[in-house]
């Protein structure tokens, strides 16, 4: 089997001299050149903790990708931290990092003719966009996770970015002084790793071993732990393995595959943005995935890993425990996953299962026969508000229905400047509209409100519903992801304030009170808002991005 018919396209042959030459320039040599090229796509950047460390990771993965017989060669791409933008302009562009990053690595790829590759990935959108980018290239190749943060201490008490979310709430309160917020803010994230409950970075690393695009136990375990730089070696020899064996996503990827992931978010309260991000991934794998599989897998799943933002424990405490793999194993036992899915490492998930170690005494991972809750947290809505559906997470502490008058919102900073001027009464259900993948454009999260509304102390008595996203931080009765979304003419478009709108989230549904009559009449005077960006990246996402039920992916026009 020839390891390197792809890269003889770039490296063989007399014509290919001058590429030879100038290989040469930066230190390769006739020996590097006869191996198998491998990309290390590292997503590194200097602007925030969850990848900061993944130079030293990606150092570490070319040395096994050398020791195992190929010839790394390594390039960046762009990340967006969805922490420091909360709440401003910048996170516009978060989601749509997504898609720049999976044709960044598509891009090299195709064009520097690798014949497989390694994303090393940290923060939220770049562990998608890795997979996204595998997906349609079907090349040979893994995601590795650069791992979650310590945890910080204050008071005590272990603390992660989501206390301090919440605690700008408070300070807005009165709760707690100016002094005690600063005292928070610096102990917080006491060094590098991405954020570290079970949000959405720490999410879609469990869907990642689960779906089986990164080797099982590799990803879970720690930035700053010591054992993460043998893993990052490791994982050289692992895609070298793949390239032998000639496996490949789209043969890891089934529908099979995409069930077990959406398991292991229920299964650990997951955030919300894994129903977009794993719509996105299928829709380039070209698996039948639809936003409804979402309400169909968690149903049957059990709630067992008490996990940030609702539960008691961060990633690292869930490592500690046992990890994925004893997760998997529960699951497995319940028959809640399917078991001969295959993973990069080429075992099945049964087959990975069986090395699982409990700790002893762990309280981070339920026993099947005592889930914290009996079916997995994500909830599809749907209505009149959401003819296309929305996503809710229910942990078990939130109440399952609300009925109260709407407050309008036509942009995420009027939300927050009506919560933290104490303008949002209990009862009231904040509607923040245009702020979907188009009308953003980049589908905003929305931490910085959901935080200030818990730090209010308004957080069991006030619902949120939006056509934008939230973080995988986020607690309370909220509905994201509302399809279609307002710049599409949905008819989060018609609601008007005192509406009155009504949560069931026991018979799944988000409705306005008013009729189809009234309803159709108002979207009759409706106008599309002008675009927020008329050029420019944003521009051109806005013109290409799809609807959130189908994963906000960019397509061209039909």
């Amino acid at each position: 089997m020839d390891l390197k018919k792809r890269s003889r396209g770039i490296t063989d042959g007399r014509d290919r001299a001058p590429a030879r030459a100038m290989f040469k320039a930066i230190g390769f040599t006739d020996a590097d050149l006869r191996k198998p090229l491998i990309g290390v796509a590292n997503t590194w950047i200097e602007t925030m903790p969850c990848n900061f460390h993944l130079r030293r990771l990606s150092a570490k993965v070319k040395e096994g990708i050398r020791a195992a017989g190929g010839t790394p060669m390594e390039f960046n791409t762009i990340a967006i931290s969805d922490g420091e933008t909360m709440g401003t302009e910048g996170m516009r562009a978060s989601l749509v990092s997504r898609e720049l990053i999976a044709d960044s690595i598509e891009l090299v790829c195709r064009g520097q003719l690798f014949d497989a590759v390694v994303c090393v990935v940290g923060c939220d959108k770049t562990i998608p966009a890795a997979a996204m980018a595998l997906a349609r290239m079907d090349l040979p190749g893994l995601v590795l996770y650069g791992g979650t943060i310590a945890p910080g201490t204050y008071q005590g008490k272990d603390v992660t970015i989501q206390d301090v979310f919440e605690a700008v709430g408070a300070n807005a309160a009165g709760k707690i002084t100016d002094q005690e917020l600063h005292d928070l803010e610096n102990v917080a994230c006491p060094g590098a790793g991405a954020c570290g409950g079970q949000y959405t970075a720490n999410t879609m690393s469990t869907v990642m071993e689960i779906i089986g695009l990164s080797p099982m136990g590799f990803n879970s375990v720690p930035a700053m732990d010591g054992q993460k730089d043998q893993i990052a070696f490791d994982c050289g020899k692992v895609v070298m393995s793949l390239l032998q064996k000639e496996i490949r996503p789209r043969q890891i990827l089934t529908r099979d595959a995409f069930e077990n992931a959406i398991a292991s978010v229920a299964a650990t309260g997951g955030s919300t943005n894994a129903v977009l991000h794993l719509l996105a991934i299928a829709r380039e794998a070209d698996v039948d995935l639809q936003i409804d599989d979402f309400q169909t897998v968690s149903e049957r799943t059990p709630l067992l890993a008490d996990l940030k933002p609702s539960g008691r424990f961060v990633a690292a405490d869930m490592h500690r425990a046992g990890g994925v793999r004893l997760l998997l194993r529960r699951l497995l036992k319940g028959k809640h996953i399917h078991p001969t899915a295959k993973t990069v490492t080429g075992l099945s998930l049964k087959e990975e299962s069986e090395s699982a170690v409990e700790a002893p005494g762990q309280a981070v991972i339920a026993p099947l026969e005592k889930p914290l809750k009996k079916t997995g947290g994500l909830v599809i809505l749907k209505g009149n508000l959401a003819p296309e559906g929305c996503v809710a997470k229910i942990s078990g502490h939130e109440r399952l229905e609300h009925r109260g008058p709407a407050r309008v919102f036509e942009s995420e900073e009027d939300a927050m400047a009506a919560v933290t001027g104490k303008k949002i009464n209990s009862g009231d259900v904040i509607v923040i509209r245009n702020e979907g993948p188009k009308g953003g454009p980049g589908m905003r999260e929305m931490l910085s409100v959901t935080g200030a509304i818990v730090g209010e102390g308004l957080g069991s008595s006030v619902a949120l519903l939006t056509d934008g996203r939230f973080s995988g931080a986020t607690h309370g009765l909220m509905a994201g992801h509302v399809s279609p979304e307002a710049a599409l003419g949905g008819p989060i478009a018609a609601v008007r304030d005192g509406d009155m709108i009504r949560f069931d989230v026991s018979q799944r549904i988000l409705e306005v009170e008013i009729s189809d009559e009234v309803l159709r009449q108002r979207m009759q005077e409706w106008k599309p808002p002008q675009p927020r960006y008329p050029t420019g990246v944003f521009a051109k996402y806005a013109a290409l991005v799809s609807s959130a039920s189908q994963g906000a992916i960019t397509r061209p026009p039909a």
